[in-house]
């Protein structure tokens, strides 16, 4: 896409990535409309002039040159259909950051669950990599910072790493990642997506565009992935938390070994609970090193790093109680993972609860079993989760987190372990999963 002066662009939602496009497009010159389902919307000054309903974006289609969907927004809604009748192109926000980015090597990591902690990871090692020779590692996507925000300032040498989501992957056509990751697939956003076949086609689109001069690394121990690979233009390297013979990294005797180009090396994972994690960490070695990063930089920055707010993280010990945030488990698998990583005994005080996915919670049945003293239901949820999990372990239903750090304060015996992992979305009651760990770690850290 070249710069189109006074060419009219429709921004389809005004979330933090539609607005990043907006500004995107207006500084390439565009004039632009955003369009939004909600009546109340607080837009920064500058923008609020372009917001109009999506009765009158529908009356403007004439005038449009092109199209941005946000991520989240079904395919069927009523104005994609009219764009793409009226033959105007519609681009997600990361498809149209790229067209306009300096910066041509990027590195995308998807999955159900361990995207924002691969993401991190690699940025942290790219980022000590490059610094070396004198160019950045910029983090952008689903991590909180749109793509169309961060390229603004990139330049030809620094590397984009970015988070994708299935919404993300969906929307975009034209990606091709020097390096691609996709870490695992299990049931999630089937809401949104409509079946599981749905959800993992808009997951390939990762790879879809790639060739033989790209890298798609992923995880062998996953089957739907082992399958899908088969579909991979690209070249494909494994990793693996068993032992297994031609795959280029696995987890043996505590350390990971590397094995690429027909070297075989070891490195020391960082100190971070679960045996997911060492899975996060062997994905970011990979795409690091395909990325031209050194072993040493690369030691260095694991040494350093100790996991990322929200997923399994220690907040506090009180009255010889663990209070652990894993406010961003939310769907089921998370909440698996979490339960894995921390059980040793019956000794988990889980909340979970929140805005449902639809996925059954039934996966988590031996686990609770084994690991779960007692589990408090918050949020819109609750209801279902007993039902389906009813008589496995106590059940107490505490509504809000307050009323439950309240009550495990209280009750709570040296040795458990209070666990925030909800299994869930947060939006019934909190702004977002950042927002709902936040306010736990306030509540528990006021605890007297």
């Amino acid at each position: 896409m070249k710069k189109k002066i006074n060419q009219t662009a429709l921004i389809i939602g005004a979330g933090l990535s539609g607005i990043s496009a907006a500004n995107l497009l207006i500084a390439k010159g565009y004039k632009i409309w955003i369009s939004d389902s909600k009546d109340k919307i607080k837009l920064p000054n500058k923008m609020a002039k372009y917001l109009i309903n999506e009765k009158e974006a529908s009356k403007k289609i004439k005038e449009i040159a092109l199209a941005i969907k946000s991520p989240g927004i079904s395919p069927n809604h009523f104005l994609i259909k009219k764009l793409k009748e009226a033959k105007i192109p519609v681009y997600s926000e990361i498809d149209l950051s790229l067209m306009f980015s300096k910066a041509k090597r990027y590195i995308m990591i998807t999955g159900t669950n361990g995207k924002t902690t691969t993401t991190t990871l690699t940025y942290l090692i790219m980022k000590n990599f490059l610094k070396q020779k004198n160019a950045r590692a910029i983090v952008c996507g689903n991590i909180g910072k749109p793509v169309s925000k961060q390229i603004l300032n990139a330049k030809e040498n620094d590397w984009l790493i970015m988070e994708a989501s299935s919404y993300q992957l969906e929307d975009s056509k034209f990606i091709k990642p020097a390096i691609s990751a996709i870490l695992n697939i299990t049931p999630d956003h089937i809401e949104h997506h409509g079946n599981m076949g749905k959800y993992i086609e808009a997951k390939m689109n990762i790879f879809k565009n790639q060739d033989k001069n790209d890298f798609c690394i992923m995880n062998y121990e996953d089957k739907i992935l082992r399958k899908i690979s088969k579909n991979c233009g690209s070249n494909i390297l494994w990793f693996s938390s068993k032992e297994r013979k031609g795959i280029n990294a696995y987890f043996k005797k505590g350390k990971i070994v590397i094995n690429l180009d027909k070297k075989n090396y070891e490195i020391n994972p960082p100190d971070i609970p679960g045996l997911h994690n060492i899975e996060n960490v062997m994905a970011s070695c990979l795409c690091s090193i395909k990325a031209g990063c050194d072993l040493k930089t690369l030691q260095y920055t694991l040494n350093k790093f100790n996991g990322i707010e929200h997923r399994i993280e220690f907040v506090r010990k009180i009255k010889g109680i663990s209070y652990i945030n894993d406010s961003k488990a939310t769907n089921v698998d998370s909440t698996f993972i979490a339960l894995k990583a921390l059980g040793k005994k019956k000794n988990i005080l889980l909340i979970m609860g929140g805005l449902g996915k639809g996925t059954p919670y039934s996966p988590l049945t031996e686990l609770i079993k084994k690991y779960v003293k007692a589990i408090y239901l918050i949020g819109k949820d609750a209801d279902n989760i007993e039902k389906q999990l009813k008589g496995i372990c106590p059940m107490y239903r505490t509504e809000n987190i307050q009323k439950t750090v309240n009550i495990i304060n209280k009750t709570g015996e040296e040795g458990d372990i209070a666990l925030l992992s909800p299994a869930c979305a947060s939006y019934d009651q909190f702004k977002n999963f950042e927002d709902r760990g936040k306010k736990f770690k306030k509540i528990v850290n006021a605890l007297k």
